[in-house]
């Protein structure tokens, strides 16, 4: 008899403890893990888009220090070892002379494209006066210590020895690993797997053939990420692009833009022998012209004076440019100005950028 009445006790038992673990335990569905909070994603980077400002008066954020992503390239202004550079450093027995004080800083970028406006070959005729130029080899040396990985040959004076000046020019680049541009399919440069494609046109003693133009560029396009693109232009001596009629025919500021519009990410332009203005294009550069870098023209304070650029990508994109300004002193030998010169004339640059942007009606912010 009391078993019997245990029973029905027990059983409610069971179902009251029961009902009481029910619930104190959440229900199965809401037993799965809560997911943790995802990380905030880094933000994009988004380029700004280049003015005359931005390039003139950057901002620290302007340039971002990642360097799986950001490459620069170094431009020189022309580079002549001829004539009285070349009798001087023969003389001195130092064909690094011309080089030493800045090639440190030229060798430190990513591709250091330099115009070499002279065949270098032995038994180079030592020319003291004249526009017959031609180098000693040993100045590979110093485009060596320079870290030139590209030249471009495509000027008025790379022929003046003729094909076989040409040649043996090329050959002793390539004998030093150094590319070059401008006479044959276009230099590539591969940086951390980003391709730059390097393309030299002269239009100095001729016209620029504008399909030829299209065609290198385009070409050029299918091999590589960027595209830079040198042409040999304009009047010589001027502060602004202008052509000189019966010698430079083309127009700077015309061929400028054909380049950028058939695909070109940068222009540069040289043969001037004066610092010329830069100009945005369709949210490309173009720079007209980077003055003397290594020369003997020391007859005038505008001729024996250039800027060094340095040009900034972030991967594909252009996003910055500066010119670091170079005083030629003696027979050809590019130094670093001091401060006050070098701020003045990039002072001058950027009021001649400016004054180009209004006579082509284009903004300067």
């Amino acid at each position: 008899m009391r078993m019997r009445l245990l029973v029905p006790f027990l059983v409610l038992l069971l179902a009251a403890c029961s009902a009481g673990l029910s619930a104190a335990r959440p229900a199965a569905h809401h037993l799965a893990a809560r997911p943790s909070p995802s990380p905030s994603p880094s933000p994009v980077y988004a380029p700004p888009p280049l003015s005359l400002g931005s390039l003139f008066h950057p901002t620290p954020e302007q340039v971002p220090s990642d360097p799986s992503h950001v490459r620069t390239l170094l431009v020189t202004g022309d580079m002549i070892p001829a004539r009285m550079v070349n009798v001087t450093a023969t003389r001195m027995g130092d064909f690094l002379w011309p080089y030493r004080p800045t090639s440190a800083f030229v060798a430190n970028a990513d591709i250091t494209f330099t115009n070499l406006e002279s065949p270098l070959f032995a038994g180079c005729p030592e020319y003291e006066t004249g526009f017959t130029f031609c180098g000693d080899p040993r100045f590979i040396n110093g485009l060596v210590a320079d870290g030139v990985d590209v030249a471009n040959i495509a000027n008025n004076h790379s022929g003046n020895f003729g094909t076989e000046g040409v040649d043996k020019t090329i050959a002793l680049l390539n004998a030093h690993g150094i590319k070059h541009a401008g006479l044959g399919p276009p230099a590539i440069i591969d940086v951390r797997g980003l391709k730059f494609a390097f393309l030299g046109f002269n239009g100095v003693g001729t016209k620029i053939d504008r399909e030829a133009l299209k065609e290198g560029v385009q070409y050029a396009r299918g091999l590589a990420d960027v595209v830079v693109v040198q042409f040999h232009w304009g009047e010589e001596y001027q502060p602004l692009p202008v052509p000189a009629p019966g010698l430079a025919p083309d127009d700077p500021v015309q061929i400028g833009h054909l380049a950028i519009d058939d695909g070109a990410d940068l222009v540069i332009g040289n043969h001037p022998h004066w610092i010329q203005p830069v100009e945005v294009y369709k949210g490309k550069l173009i720079t007209y012209a980077h003055g003397n870098f290594i020369f003997d023209q020391n007859w005038s304070v505008d001729t024996m004076q250039g800027v060094v650029g340095t040009y900034t990508f972030y991967d594909k994109q252009l996003i910055a440019a500066s010119w670091k300004p170079v005083q030629i002193v003696g027979w050809g030998q590019a130094t670093w100005m001091a401060e006050a010169p070098a701020a003045k004339i990039l002072q001058t640059m950027e009021n001649r950028s400016n004054q180009l942007a209004a006579k082509l009606g284009e903004p300067t912010e």
